[in-house]
């Protein structure tokens, strides 16, 4: 397989998995729950009224920290967030970027292989007649043994 074909394939497979995976997500957007909260209970601020997570909770974080300071905190952070974005809404914003980068980093992938060289008939027949040696004697600056 030449890389123009190895070209040609890998833009045809990003514009695929872009549009599975933007296809993808559009769909599971539509049709997915927001995430059910792990509510402890409620804060009123200026008549608004939030929902305060267990996460959120001055006794959580503190029991986290005293367990493993602050380097704990920020791994349960990281953990929950993380995981996070593999349900509900967030699911298909994970799966839409996914499919974006890959297909970017195909695409990079195709416009970084170079266009395979044909060698021009011309100038390789020109390049075999001024190596070849002419009436029986040998090519310039090759002296014939013996002589």
């Amino acid at each position: 397989m030449n890389n123009a074909e190895l070209k040609k394939r890998l833009r045809v497979a990003c514009l695929a998995i872009l549009a599975a995976g933007l296809c993808s997500a559009m769909l599971i957007y539509l049709l997915a729950e927001d995430i059910p909260d792990d509510s402890l209970g409620y804060v009123v601020v200026n008549g608004t009224v939030y929902p305060l997570a267990t996460r959120d909770s001055k006794n959580y974080r503190r029991e986290v920290q005293r367990f493993g300071g602050k380097t704990a905190l920020l791994f349960d952070d990281f953990a929950r967030w993380f995981a996070e974005r593999w349900q509900g809404k967030a699911l298909a914003e994970t799966i839409a970027w996914l499919s974006i980068l890959t297909a970017l980093g195909l695409y990079l992938l195709s416009s970084y292989l170079s266009p395979d060289a044909q060698p021009d008939s011309r100038d390789a027949h020109e390049h075999e007649q001024a190596n070849a040696p002419t009436n029986g004697s040998t090519p310039a600056g090759h002296d014939p043994p013996g002589g």
